[in-house]
């Protein structure tokens, strides 16, 4: 690709302006906290004096025990009935007291004075780590509900014992215990504070969801922290305290254009290593407009989902799928490509999260990991298993950062890991949008370069039945390209897919092609060379058409133009010359393809021609091969199709190596199996 000539073109720059405003829309509105501690180093800032009240938000270890002794205590909650109280006072007025009708009044008073307080069926029960002195129960009269100790109401006993002893005094001698079951008076006691399960749980449920997250206040002007002392686990908390309240409430305090100015400047900086990291792993991404813009498209998403998270809860960090991203980008480049535009995409984050180094570098030995294993395990389940290794590295990782600052809590951070864990697993749930990314950019991704593999499907199965020679050309073909790609870290599953589609015009004209030839059938006898050159030359044009029919991607249709290049059909262009044919008329020997331009087309051209040729080779030598190899590979450099492809002559050197090797194994002696013997000749 000519570099000054990319360089100079707009639709490069179009797209990187296009990230740079979306960037800069995202990027906070907020400066940040400017001061980096650790727990057991000393301050190394000038001394921190509050500038502002702020709360003194408590430890996750406080939380934690304070969400623990709310589990395990339970507020009973009770209702006041106004129904119950009323009946009973009013039954009163008609118990037969006999002789001791007098006492009706008091014993009127003494109901309403125990409903007043409130009956209850029995006495609760706490748990024995709450000290008598704290038990207490709700009970709800008049649409309010209070906060009562246990002590300060009755229980049916309580309630009757009250009656005895206040009969008792009203009549020294009276036996209130006849009294009382004569009249009936025992039946007038009942609960009037009905227990209610539902609410009490719900209080519960609500008293363990909520745990005040504050432990008090810091006034303006108060030290936090001498310029050169220790922190400590108090300062530590304190600097947690004040940096939070400083980023949600305060922020930036500075002139708002220095802000501006400055996500400019940064924002520019990211473009620009984005740009330079597709420049220096491979630069003709700029010369195909839908990858070069699925890859910033790619990088733009991980900028806004991470300027969205950690806006709303920086916790939430740890289950966003950071390596679906380097997922996105396997699917349609190569590694050298991959890995560095993932890092790419990672600045965001190690810029504008709280705790942005640990989890950029966790990421960071994710993405390597899901990169790597997503080679072995790619189909079906097996993703889970790549997705296991990934949380795997999450976690060690995580847990080497703990150590580092010596909090042994991060080992019982369940929450955390369990995050963790979660965007592991959406790496695999959310992996199906490629297919959505791979229609909306019009990419092919190896996945579905895979799937056109298969040869069990409709147009291979169609290869097979019409030209049968055809197809097992391009198995033996596809089996040569792919050792050939691999070699030079071609786009194997690329080569492949061409390899088994090159031919496919074919099948329009099979007995055309002498691998396809029926017996005692030859189809361009009686023909002129004019006449077989056309017709060989039309399965390029054939195989287009029956690619669109198809359906076939873009990349694959490429390898159809490009496997003959703009060579010419030789047996009957020499036919034609020797014949006193004029060379400026031979323009129909000639095909009307494209010269290959990329590795892969390269690698296909080669191993077509010499698969072809070798099928005509008398000696299977390794010098008559290695000929057969260097002269195949010489007349196509010498012919020109070498111009446009981006191959080096050390790669095409190992090309050719490995297409020996491979032919040497395919046609290597054969032992020759001993005749047996007849028994006649035996005896």
């Amino acid at each position: 690709m000519d570099n000054s000539k990319f360089m100079r073109a707009a639709r490069i720059y179009f797209p990187l302006a296009i990230l740079f405003f979306v960037l800069l829309l995202f990027m906070p509105r907020s400066g940040k906290f400017n001061y980096d501690y650790k727990k057991g180093s000393p301050w190394m800032y000038e001394t921190l004096v509050s500038e502002f009240d702020f709360p003194v938000l408590k430890t996750a270890d406080e939380l934690q025990r304070e969400r623990d002794e709310a589990v395990s205590s339970v507020t009973p909650y009770y209702r006041y009935s106004e129904n119950i109280a009323s009946e009973r006072k009013d039954a009163a007025a008609l118990v037969d007291l006999g002789d001791y009708d007098y006492l009706r009044q008091s014993i009127v008073s003494f109901i309403d004075s125990v409903y007043s307080k409130g009956v209850i069926a029995e006495r609760p029960e706490f748990s024995e780590d709450i000290p008598e002195s704290e038990q207490v129960i709700y009970v709800q009269k008049n649409r309010r509900a209070a906060v009562v100790p246990p002590s300060e109401i009755y229980t049916i006993s309580q309630a009757r014992n009250f009656f005895y002893d206040g009969i008792r005094k009203l009549v020294p001698g009276c036996n209130a215990d006849s009294l009382c079951t004569a009249s009936g008076l025992l039946d007038l006691i009942v609960p009037n504070l009905i227990f209610d399960q539902q609410t009490t749980d719900l209080v519960h449920e609500e008293s363990v969801n909520y745990v005040s997250p504050t432990s008090g206040y810091v006034p303006a002007g108060q030290l936090i922290v001498s310029k050169g002392e220790t922190v400590t686990a108090e300062i530590e908390q304190l600097l947690d305290s004040y940096k939070a309240e400083y980023e949600s409430s305060v922020g930036y305090n500075g002139p708002m254009a220095l802000l501006w100015i400055g996500n400019i400047l940064l924002s520019l900086a990211i473009v620009t290593l984005v740009f330079f990291t597709i420049y220096y792993s491979n630069a003709r991404i700029f010369s195909s407009f839908n990858k070069y813009a699925y890859i910033l498209a790619v990088v733009c998403l991980s900028a806004i989902v991470t300027f969205a998270v950690a806006k709303t809860d920086p916790r939430l960090l740890y289950i966003v799928p950071y390596t679906l991203f380097a997922l996105y980008l396997t699917a349609f480049f190569r590694n050298k490509v991959v890995y560095p535009v993932y890092v790419v995409s990672l600045i965001p984050l190690l810029v504008f999260s709280h705790n942005g180094i640990e989890l950029f570098v966790m990421y960071l030995v994710a993405g390597a990991v899901a990169i790597y294993s997503f080679t072995y395990f790619n189909k079906g389940w097996q993703q889970f298993i790549m997705a296991f290794f990934v949380f795997l590295s999450l976690l060690v990782t995580y847990f080497a950062f703990k150590l580092i600052d010596g909090e042994i809590r991060g080992f019982r951070d369940y929450q955390t890991i369990l995050f963790l864990f979660i965007g592991s697993m959406l790496s695999v749930a959310g992996y199906p949008l490629i297919y959505l990314f791979e229609k909306i950019f019009m990419l092919v991704s190896n996945s579905r370069l895979i799937e056109l593999c298969d040869t069990n499907n409709k147009l291979l199965r169609e290869l097979a039945t019409k030209a049968p020679g055809t197809f097992q050309h391009c198995l033996q073909v596809m089996n040569l390209a792919d050792a050939a790609a691999r070699s030079i870290g071609a786009n194997v599953a690329l080569v492949r897919a061409g390899a088994l589609y090159h031919d496919i015009g074919k099948m329009s004209n099979p007995q055309c092609f002498i691998e396809n030839e029926t017996p005692g059938v030859k189809y361009h006898d009686g023909l002129s060379p004019e006449e077989s050159a056309r017709d060989i030359t039309r399965h390029v044009t054939d195989g287009m058409a029956i690619a669109e029919k198809y359906g076939l991607p873009s990349v694959v249709k490429d390898f159809i133009v490009t496997h003959h290049g703009t060579t010419s059909t030789g047996y009957f262009y020499n036919k034609y010359l020797n014949s006193g044919g004029d060379p400026s008329r031979a323009d129909v020997f000639f095909y009307k393809g494209r010269k290959p331009s990329t590795k892969e087309q390269i690698v296909l051209m080669l191993c077509d021609a010499i698969e072809a040729a070798s099928r005509s080779l008398k000696d299977y030598s390794h010098q008559s091969i290695s000929d057969l190899v260097e002269r195949i590979v010489k007349a196509k450099m010498d012919d020109g199709q070498f111009e446009e492809a981006d191959i080096s002559l050390k790669e095409l050197n190992l090309v050719k190596g490995v297409l020996k090797d491979y032919l040497q194994q395919i046609y290597h002696a054969r032992v020759a199996y001993p005749r047996r013997k007849e028994q006649q000749e035996l005896a």
